[in-house]
């Protein structure tokens, strides 16, 4: 009886673009076409182009203009998050693959993994915590080459 192929989904992404290889036992990657995922991530200055409000002062009749306390793009970064971890779970659902090795910088991975459910986070089997999303595929997968080995 022939024995079942173990599908390895290597996830590489930054705060902006996410796509996804796969390889099975056999060594050799695809790219998952349908797992590419992109949002647009405009400068704060021209999410913050409106000024703020004003406001007055607790003690006294002075007005100041309100600061923006939060990061916008910070925030797109992480619903951005959620966004692949969405993806991952249907595909996952589907039983599209058997193990994951995440690639992302250190803000991303944080938001990756405050976001994965159990039964995603059972099947990863490696992390480099890392920006590679520009680097080219066969320098990518010899530069992880080590983590694939550990997984299989």
């Amino acid at each position: 009886m022939p024995t079942k192929k173990t599908r390895t989904w290597l996830l590489v992404a930054d705060g902006r673009t996410a796509k996804v290889f796969e390889t099975d036992d056999g060594g050799g990657f695809e790219k998952v076409t349908d797992m590419a995922l992109a949002i647009d991530l405009p400068k704060n200055r021209d999410i913050l182009a409106d000024k703020p409000g004003r406001t007055f002062d607790s003690v006294g009749a002075g007005r100041h203009a309100k600061e923006n306390t939060a990061d916008p793009r910070r925030e797109l970064k992480r619903e951005f998050a959620g966004t692949i971890v969405d993806a991952l779970r249907q595909a996952m659902l589907a039983k599209r693959f058997d193990r994951l090795i995440v690639v992302a910088p250190p803000a991303l991975m944080g938001d990756l993994r405050e976001e994965l459910p159990k039964d995603i986070e059972d099947k990863v089997a490696g992390e480099v915590t890392s920006d590679l999303t520009n680097t080219p595929e066969r320098q990518l997968f010899a530069q992880l080459k080590d983590i694939l080995d550990r997984a299989a």
